[in-house]
Formats: structure tokens, sequence, C-alpha cells
């Protein structure tokens, strides 16, 4: 029963990562035309009630989200709207093979933010693994050399602020369900949108100098039909792939399912060649193959333990 427990588990979170792998897929389509607050908002729109529905199906009633707590979860969404925000931004000028990759340098950032923060203790194979990771990112990233590109720091900003708001899960978790989490953090991606294109809808301060920088300040554009329908899909792949997630991690165990997650980068590379024709080049893969193994070893050591995840690709 266990092993066939921990076998759905590993199913659900797989399809869950191909899932939102297609939101990647969109959002790095509509870069060019679009402003990333836009196709926030609209985003956020559409998952609000899929997370309610979500809440209802695994709480089984909604007031969960208004426990005392709700003023927490809210602010910890903010984590979650920096790592959403930056690792587009990134998108917009990197292959998404490089961009997934420096993403998972968020178990690392874990790993260390666990250790300051929550007072964990890391074993000398985790921090071992962890610097091995941040050399990955060095061989990507190229940092001093005329393949430097700068928006390749946004993935690692990103994942940065996905590992505070998981660290900010831990302690939250004791009191406060995932689904609730997850729908204030849908909450609080709403209300930065809904900000950021108060400041940036008009166009008036649009700078298209650079990929990243224009899919941030780009003002609200008219979709197309089709168009719109893939920013509103946008919430429901949200929605979706937050279901098969938060399903896997609960019915099986974390450190049976976690180190799949890393299935991200076959589709990360899959539609990077297929659609834009990128691949890594020698140094990238060899990057990329550090920072998942550092990623592994961090995820599978044993005080490391893995949050439930609330979408924050």
């Amino acid at each position: 029963m266990r092993a066939s427990a921990t076998l759905q588990g590993i199913l659900a979170l797989v399809a869950g990562i191909a899932v939102f792998s297609v939101q990647d897929l969109i959002l790095k389509q509509l870069s060019g035309n679009y402003p990333l607050h836009q196709a926030m908002v609209l985003r956020s729109l559409v998952a609000l009630p899929f997370h309610l529905a979500i809440v209802w199906w695994f709480d089984g009633r909604l007031s969960t989200i208004l426990t005392p707590g709700w003023r927490k979860m809210l602010g910890r969404g903010l984590f979650g709207f920096v790592a959403y925000t930056a690792y587009y931004l990134g998108l917009a000028t990197m292959p998404m093979a490089d961009t997934v990759a420096l993403f998972f340098t968020g178990p690392l950032f874990i790993t260390i933010a666990a250790a300051v923060l929550l007072g964990e203790r890391v074993s000398l194979t985790a921090a071992s693994a962890v610097a091995a990771g941040f050399f990955g990112v060095l061989l990507i990233v190229k940092p001093g050399t005329a393949g430097f590109e700068i928006a390749a720091l946004l993935p690692v900003l990103g994942a940065l602020g996905y590992a505070l708001s998981m660290v900010a899960a831990r302690p939250l978790g004791r009191t406060e369900s995932a689904a609730a989490m997850a729908f204030w953090g849908n909450a609080c991606f709403l209300l930065c949108a809904l900000g950021l294109s108060a400041v940036y809808g008009s166009g008036t301060l649009a700078e298209e100098s650079h990929p990243s920088l224009a899919f941030l300040t780009r003002g609200w554009v008219t979709p197309s039909g089709t168009d719109l329908a893939l920013m509103a899909a946008c919430g429901l792949i949200a929605a979706v792939g937050l279901t098969l997630l938060t399903h896997a991690y609960r019915i099986a165990p974390s450190s049976a399912v976690a180190p799949f997650e890393y299935s991200f980068m076959f589709w990360a590379v899959l539609w990077g060649w297929l659609v834009w024709g990128d691949l890594p080049d020698p140094v990238g893969w060899l990057g990329i193959a550090v920072i998942i193994g550092a990623g592994l070893v961090v995820i599978r050591s044993p005080q490391n333990g893995k949050a439930a995840p609330e979408g924050a690709a």
C-alpha cells in the first residue's frame, strides 16, 4: 500500500511539473509583446476560484483562509511574488534550460536560510553540495566573460525568494493549511501585480532597451483572443499544477518525490529546443549537471525537510 502511494505521488508530481512547464512556455512566448504584470493579474484572477475550490477540497471548509495567521500568510506571499517575478523576467531573456537550472538553486538557498533563520544544523555533505551548486551557477552565468548576461542573476534572485517562502512556510505550517497558504499567496500575487500595473500600466515608463526590463515596464496591451486565452490558461495551469504537487506531497514521503522536481529540466530543454532552437553549450550542460547533483544531495540529506510546494513556479 505504501509503495503504491509513493508511486502515485511520484506520478502526480511529474504530471504537475509537466503542467507548470507549459506556463513557462506561454509566458516566454508572450514576453515580447505584453507586460508581465498584465499576465499576472489575469492569471491570479482566473486562479482565485480554483484556489477556493482547493481550500474546500483539502480543508473541508473555507474558514481556514480566515484564521488569525492570514496576515502572515499574505506577507509570506511577498517572497513568492519576488520569486515568480524575478524568474519570469529572467526567462524573457535567458534560454529556458539555463533559467530553470539557475532557479533550481532554490534547495541550496533553503539549506542556507534554514540554518541562518531557523538554526537548523547543516551536515558537511550538504554544505559541500551547496558550495558545488553555486560553482555550477558560475559555469552557467559566466561572470566576467563576453557571454555574461545580467538577466542570469534574476532566476537566482527568484530562487532566493522561493527559498525564503519555503522556510517561512515551516513555522506557518504548524497552524495553517497548505491550501490556505496557497490562497493567500495567490492573493498577494494579485495585489502586487495590480500595484505594478498602476505604475507601469499606462506605458509612459516603458523601457524597451532590454527584454527583461521591457517585460517589466511595458504598458498594458489589448490582447488578441488567442493571447487572452493563453494568459487566462496560466491561472488554470497554476491551480491544476498546484493541486497535483500538493497531492504528491500529501500521499508520499517528501524524500521520495522531491528529486522528481528536477524532471522540469527535461521540459525546459525540450521546449527551448523545439520552440526557440536553444540548447546549452558544453559548459552550460556541466553547470546544469552540477546544480542538479548538488540539489539532489541537499534534498536527500536527512536534516533537510521539504515543505509542501505551493506553485512558486
